[in-house]
């Protein structure tokens, strides 16, 4: 679980710049992880995705470039970038915002001035993910209630940590393991059939619209709206 505000993930192979970076960030209660090449920054990323809010990404890195770690991450993932970078040419701005990129700012830049932009896309990411919808299913991240056909359903905290969690990984299967984990925590020792009933509770109040949560046998559960079923 974060403890900070949010979760930053920056990219740089200058040693005094990272430093500087993970020191100003970190006083200001974000969590910062650092990747100091290409291959580096990959590997944190998609091991970490479902953590990392931001990414500051220099461009000149040693294994693999800033830009084809931007290309890579946006095959999969929408998370907000922010090119950092002393590549000052119309050209590069552009195959990086091309590329994907939310923002591109040019070494050497003001901390505060990063900052501020780090904080507009970090709200922006805030307000677009106050709601997820699926079909006739809406939820509110805000206040934590679930909206079937614009009407509210009664759900337990629980079972809104299970709603979210199998939303936000969609058409994923996932275990009973991995849900567990996800809902009550790695320190919980219950069995895996809290897991199944907590699904079977879920399902009778979300199925009279639409079904939304299947099982593999054997393995888990994932979430896919299916109208014909």
């Amino acid at each position: 679980m974060r403890q900070g505000k949010y979760t930053i993930l920056v990219v740089e192979d200058d040693k005094k710049l990272t430093q500087a970076l993970r020191d100003y960030f970190s006083a200001d209660d974000y969590i910062v992880c650092c990747a100091a090449d290409g291959d580096e920054a990959i590997d944190i990323f998609f091991s970490n995705n479902h953590e990392i809010d931001l990414i500051l990404l220099d461009i000149m890195l040693p294994k693999r470039s800033g830009i084809e770690v931007l290309r890579e991450i946006r095959q999969y993932s929408d998370v907000p970038i922010i090119m950092t970078t002393s590549k000052e040419s119309e050209e590069d701005q552009l195959e990086a915002l091309n590329g994907g990129a939310d923002n591109y700012i040019t070494k050497p830049f003001r901390l505060s001035v990063l900052k501020a932009h780090v904080e507009i896309l970090l709200n922006r990411k805030v307000n677009k993910e106050r709601f997820m919808k699926t079909g006739k299913l809406k939820v509110d991240l805000l206040s934590q209630r679930v909206f079937l056909n614009e009407t509210e359903v009664s759900v337990t905290p629980k079972e809104f940590a299970l709603l979210v969690y199998l939303m936000r990984n969609t058409k994923v299967v996932l275990s009973r393991e991995a849900i567990l984990d996800a809902v009550w925590g790695f320190d919980y020792e219950g069995d895996m059939r809290t897991v199944d009933t907590l699904v079977k509770q879920l399902r009778k109040k979300i199925a009279p619209d639409g079904n939304y949560i299947h099982s593999v046998y054997g393995v888990g559960y994932y979430f896919e709206e299916k109208i014909d079923e």
